[in-house]
């Protein structure tokens, strides 16, 4: 559905009408045009305080771009960041600070006292408001998890609030500020999260941290198609966040796997038949459905390496109201059925090596939400089956979810004009995103180059007012 409170704010009598009224005016979002675009254009400022270790791998990574590269100097809390490279320029940022910059990207991953936070305000207060419309800011940290002191532990925890705060100061401008936690020696597994998160992927992607482990180095992938070759199952992929992403992995080399329930199978079929995929109508719910799922794939295509549970419902009623059909249906869609296919593929050996598993969570798993109690169980608990997984996996496999907000579909079509409105509105971008947004996180999930990302919650929300 249109936000047509969005198209109104961005017209000259609607962006003063709302300035005058203090209403919200939402910059409109930039997402990827075509699949060759460079991941980052324009000026990108890059900083690091003292002791960082990742400053060199993230100035070759934008320096693989077309993007001017500059390296912030003339503070002293700010390291020497001309490791940055040869194509990264001197910027003095102790004065007066000119242009506009299309990233700020600071390497905070030697802060090891509360004290050496100052690093960051000296290298963002005076480059914040030079980010351009459509912006990113990406801190880079060491996970706290992984501190062996307490003071370092503090500082580097301490990331995670400032790039929440930051989100919400530059949500305005269509911009987003993330936090990329790294393990000790884990640079070699930074290159797909710094490209998704500078990137017009990572539209409505904000306020986020993300742990990266050690793992091996992937071999390098067709930038244009890093899927090729490999096999997807999509559940629920008959229509909106299903149907965009099994699109979205299919334009990233995949070969997909449709599945939906029989009723839905028109449709389906016009999904796959468009990304010359395969249709499988099944109900994940029914006993022998792991059974049947795996019988397909094996026969289609030998194994699978990627398995995306999209597949969810709601029933909606509040506790003391809720028929007990209504509480079993959400458990076995949202979470039971999941864990059964997973294992079947497993027993079968049919997940190949290197493979991905990504589930759908919800903000209402975060947070609760009234009249959802059945809902709000299940995806919490998609929640808690994703570290779980994420520690016992092995041969390369990783699982991580992705947590949507609100994101324009039928289902958000039908809500009723207020509750529809406040949803768009209870976040830093303050507008709703679209079902492509939840696609190109989990193709970033995905990709072979982020073997490193495992265990992992992401929001694609525009930053929620609601949850963590």
């Amino acid at each position: 559905m249109s936000d047509l409170y969005l198209k109104l704010v961005n017209t000259p009598v609607g962006k003063t009408a709302a300035q005058s009224l203090g209403l919200p005016s939402p910059a409109p979002l930039s997402r990827l045009k075509r699949v060759d675009q460079p991941f980052i254009e324009g000026d990108v400022l890059i900083g690091a305080g003292a002791g960082a270790r990742a400053i060199a791998t993230l100035g070759s990574i934008i320096g693989a771009s077309p993007a001017g590269l500059h390296h912030a100097t003339g503070i002293e809390t700010l390291a020497d960041s001309a490791q940055a490279g040869n194509k990264a320029k001197a910027l003095d940022v102790s004065g007066e600070v000119n242009g506009k910059f299309s990233a700020l990207v600071f390497d905070a991953t030697g802060l090891k006292t509360p004290q050496e936070l100052r690093a960051l305000y000296d290298f963002f207060h005076p480059t914040i408001r030079k980010l351009a419309s459509n912006g990113r800011v990406l801190v880079i940290g060491q996970d706290p998890h992984t501190c062996r002191k307490a003071p370092q532990a503090a500082a580097q925890q301490a990331l995670e609030g400032f790039v929440r705060a930051v989100g919400k100061e530059i949500g305005k401008k269509g911009c987003t500020a993330n936090l990329a936690w790294m393990a000790p020696n884990a640079e070699n597994q930074l290159d797909s999260t710094v490209r998704f998160f500078l990137s017009a992927r990572s539209a409505y992607v904000s306020g986020q941290a993300v742990r990266i482990g050690k793992a091996e180095e992937a071999k390098a992938t067709n930038p244009v198609a890093p899927l090729a070759g490999k096999v997807a199952l999509v559940t629920g992929a008959s229509r909106g966040i299903g149907a965009a992403i099994a699109e979205t992995l299919a334009r990233d080399g995949a070969t997909v796997i449709g599945l939906d329930i029989p009723p839905a199978l028109e449709e389906l079929q016009k999904v796959t038949d468009a990304i010359k995929g395969k249709a499988l109508a099944c109900d994940i719910t029914e006993e022998k459905a792991p059974k049947l799922i795996a019988d397909f794939i094996e026969k289609e295509t030998g194994g699978v390496d990627f398995v995306v549970h999209n597949a969810g419902i709601t029933r909606d009623k509040t506790l003391g109201n809720m028929p007990e059909h209504f509480w079993d249906m959400t458990i076995a869609v949202n979470l039971t059925a999941e864990e059964l296919i997973d294992e079947e593929l497993a027993e079968r050996k049919l997940m190949r090596d290197n493979g991905r598993i990504v589930c759908i969570s919800s903000i209402s798993g975060i947070a609760g939400n009234f009249g959802q109690t059945n809902y709000s169980c299940a995806k919490s608990g998609v929640i808690g089956y994703v570290e779980s997984m994420a520690k016992h996996l092995k041969n390369g496999i990783t699982i991580n979810a992705i947590a949507p907000g609100f994101i324009e579909t039928q289902m958000t079509a039908a809500m009723p004009f207020t509750i529809r409105e406040a949803g768009r509105r209870m976040n830093s971008l303050s507008q709703g995103g679209q079902p492509v947004d939840v696609a190109e996180a989990i193709a970033w999930y995905c990709n072979p180059a982020s073997a490193g990302v495992n265990g992992n919650v992401v929001r694609v929300c525009g930053q929620s007012l609601i949850g963590k």
